[in-house]
């Protein structure tokens, strides 16, 4: 236990059996060595990319203006903390000459928008275009709305090209955007195309980056060539997660929740019409919306009967990618102005759609969704102060395939709020608990981020900057190959590697462990003897049992104990021991072969102290008269009789 440290938990992907390697042979060092050559190669194409995008000039912006100053002054909220600090970072990046590569990473309804509508601003107002590429038609429109209105006292043209503008119109835009007529150009795909040109493009910003796929990733590199570049996501994919972390991509995080933001309360339950009305009827008495998202276009006009029948005094209407784009827009806007109790959508909602009335979210089949698709439907409410609902709903057990099982994973698990509706957990393989967990044990608020890092846990980062990667993931698993790219890099850029402090052995003879009775669950249990094992200051120590002893009441003389001697652990790494034990009648102390003592000093205590001994092996022993002696404190002051 006192060796945790060396614990990983292994993620390397879906479906991935990881063959053991036994103790003693050198398999597992084969292994870890090959893909520590592959890392290397790895850095230094890291390093290259980064050198690349360090070489190109970019457009500098100044200080903030006047008009900059009013336009921020003119939004009706205060910012909060964290919108204020990615904003500052976004700005010091673009008074650089060095193109920005931020991604914005914020929890649905955290404020993304309003801090890319001020960066955008100051581009603009310093004679830039600005192009905001988004992955729906319905989003651009969303987008087109907010900015036109944000920016009416100002003279700022905003246009958009997608399917709800027709070809002539377009046209006359890209016409316009080409002059420098256009200050800000929203568009779909439409906007890699190769006819847009634009006179001086500041900033691209690209929302919902996680829904574009390689092919317009290519065409979004080629586009944000000398431009400043800002990515907004809630829950990024793996990939990108990884090249911000890996610092490659500049990353900034949003997770401080508006004012009066509650957290979405949400369930996990076998499809029941009685709930299903009941949901709706309640949302419906507090005057609000629902969302109920079916996974196919197929099938929806007999959803839309079938809800019907079950409460017919609600207005439904229905809407799903294959529609023509003018009535998927009529029945949008319907929905948004409040004329209908119930929308009935595929996935076309989990993008940006913000109605603060629609508060309740029904999923069908939430089996077929993904964890990060899941998350950003779910973030469709709670976008007011109003308590939000979400029902994820699944066949019964004996329906779900394996595959299944192993796509839903961890909703709910941990979480005393669906735990009358999860499945037995026998019944689910350990992927699907652990993907089905995930949602509801993330149910508080500003929860994006930490979904989008166990989405990479669980599937690995997948294509890196190559398939090739991949292999070498599932062979050591994400964290340690995360380590070791992590310090191949800081090799290659000739920075000096921390280095750790040699391992102590504490055996004082003493119960030093957790009761079972006082934390039952052992995932709980491992996470504070894992904390523990990696801490280095005795301040975070006892910082780690005081939140223990807050979560969990008294631990226990055991828990007192392995608490004690980790402070203990802390000093004999401060003096570079490396064992303490309990030898009869006395503390024995050995060092290292880089002892941090004072030779002279250890000489006079030797001489003064007739209580201690040193061996011919380099052993300090501190003789203890009292058998009954408290051991730790004897170690503790065997310790600090050296440092005094």
């Amino acid at each position: 236990m006192t060796r945790l440290d060396l614990i990983q938990k292994y993620a390397g992907g879906e479906q991935v059996l990881m063959p053991l390697d036994r103790l003693g042979t050198p398999g597992w060092d084969k292994r870890r060595a090959k893909v520590g050559a592959a890392v290397k190669e790895m850095a230094g194409e890291l390093l290259q990319l980064y050198a690349q995008r360090r070489a190109v000039r970019a457009p500098a912006y100044g200080p903030d203006s006047t008009w900059q100053r009013e336009f921020e002054s003119a939004f009706p909220h205060d910012l909060t903390a964290d919108q204020s600090s990615a904003l500052s970072d976004i700005k010091s990046d673009l008074s650089e000459p060095t193109p920005m590569d931020r991604l914005l990473c914020g929890d649905v309804g955290y404020g993304k928008t309003e801090v890319a509508l001020r960066a955008a601003f100051k581009v603009v107002q310093e004679g830039g275009q600005v192009a905001v590429l988004v992955p729906t038609t319905v989003l651009a429109f969303q987008h087109l709305t907010t900015m036109r209105a944000r920016m009416a006292s100002w003279p700022v043209r905003v246009e958009m090209i997608s399917r709800f503008v027709s070809a002539a119109d377009t046209k006359k835009i890209l016409d316009d955007a080409a002059k420098g007529e256009v200050d800000i150009l929203i568009g779909t795909h439409r906007l890699l195309s190769k006819d847009v040109r634009f006179k001086k493009l500041g900033l691209l910003v690209v929302d919902e980056e996680q829904r574009f796929g390689v092919r317009h990733k290519e065409a979004i590199k080629k586009l944000s060539l000398g431009v400043h570049s800002l990515a907004m996501s809630a829950t990024p994919i793996p990939r990108t997660l990884q090249l911000s972390l890996a610092g490659v991509r500049d990353l900034s995080v949003i997770e401080t929740p508006p004012r009066n933001r509650l957290a979405i309360q949400t369930h996990l339950a076998p499809w029941s019409p009685s709930l299903v009305a009941a949901a709706i009827r309640n949302e419906m008495r507090r005057s609000g919306q629902v969302y109920y998202i079916t996974p196919r276009v197929a099938g929806i006009e007999q959803v839309v009967t079938n809800l019907r029948e079950l409460v017919p005094e609600a207005s439904i209407v229905h809407a799903h990618g294959q529609m023509p784009e003018g009535q998927l827009e009529r029945v949008m806007l319907q929905f948004v102005r409040g004329e209908a109790d119930v929308l009935v959508a595929t996935t076309i909602i989990e993008n940006g759609l913000d109605i603060s009335r629609a508060n309740t979210i029904l999923v069908s089949q939430a089996h077929r969704f993904g964890l990060s698709q899941l998350y950003q439907m779910r973030g469709r409410v709670g976008r007011s102060d109003q308590r939000a609902y979400a029902y994820l709903f699944i066949p019964p057990r004996r329906e779900l395939t394996p595959e299944a099982r192993q796509r839903l994973a961890a909703l709910v698990e941990f979480s005393e709020l669906g735990a009358l509706f999860i499945p037995p957990r026998r019944e689910l393989t350990p992927e699907a608990r652990q993907r089905l967990a995930a949602l509801v044990e993330f149910s508080e608020l500003g929860a994006g981020f930490r979904i989008a890092a166990m989405d990479l846990e669980i599937r690995g980062a997948g294509e890196f900057l190559g398939a090739r990667q991949s292999g070498h993931i599932t062979a050591v698993g994400f964290e340690m190959y995360a380590e070791l790219l992590e310090k191949a890099v800081r090799r290659l850029q000739g920075l000096p590697l921390p280095e750790a402090p040699e391992p102590v052995t504490i055996n004082l003879g003493l119960p030093a462990f957790i009761p079972e009775e006082a934390i039952p669950h052992p995932g709980q249990r491992l996470e504070i003897y894992k904390r523990l094992s990696r801490a280095d200051t005795i301040d975070e120590i006892r910082a780690i049992m005081e939140e223990a002893e807050d979560r969990f009441g008294r631990l226990g003389e055991p828990a007192r104990n392995l608490f004690r001697q980790a402070e203990l652990r802390v000093l004999a790494q401060e003096q570079g021991a490396v064992s303490i034990d309990w030898a009869g009648d006395a503390v024995a102390v050995r060092y290292g072969e880089r002892p941090k003592v004072d030779g002279e000093r250890v000489i006079q205590l030797l001489q003064r102290d007739d209580q201690v001994r040193m061996t011919a092996a380099g052993v300090l022993r501190l003789k203890v008269s009292d058998p009954r002696a408290d051991r730790i404190a004897a170690a503790s002051l065997a310790l600090r009789k050296l440092a005094s």
